[in-house]
């Protein structure tokens, strides 16, 4: 399962409380382009429809740019592929204030996955908090090596 993209950011601003995977509607040729690494979601959120998700944010750009088809939106918005028990559970969630984000794209099987972190938002001071726990775990790793 190699990763084809990250959201390190999301890591830091919000606080995960639990992860699930999700399949994702893709054309023929964002898939290709996909897996060959030109996946973005950096500032991708998932937004609820009718009793379904989608991915806003996420930018997949063409496989050949020169030779790519005229209706091509690099940002469209694209639809989660889930369980509908899964479904029920984090449209509740969403409803009560928490945030559905990618952590992670990566491929199973040949197909294109996302790693969703459900979590809450961190304010400032938790941010400052977090990065002060790991300055000091540093400061131990090399005082012990």
């Amino acid at each position: 399962m190699p990763d084809l993209a990250s959201n390190r950011r999301a890591m830091f601003d919000y606080e995960i409380l639990e992860r699930f995977d999700a399949g994702l509607v893709l054309t023929g040729h964002e898939a290709k382009s996909a897996k060959m690494g030109r996946f973005d979601i950096a500032g991708g959120h998932a937004i609820v429809r009718g009793n379904e998700f989608y991915l806003v944010g996420a930018t997949i750009q063409s496989f050949q740019p020169k030779n790519a088809p005229p209706s091509h939106d690099p940002k469209r918005t694209r639809k989660f592929l889930m369980k509908r028990n899964e479904l029920r559970y984090l449209i509740g969630k969403v409803q009560s204030g928490l945030t559905l984000m990618p952590l992670r794209a990566y491929t199973h099987r040949g197909f294109v996955k996302l790693e969703l972190g459900l979590g809450r938002g961190r304010k400032k001071g938790d941010k400052r908090e977090v990065i002060k726990r790991r300055e000091t775990d540093r400061e131990i790793q090399r005082a012990s090596l």
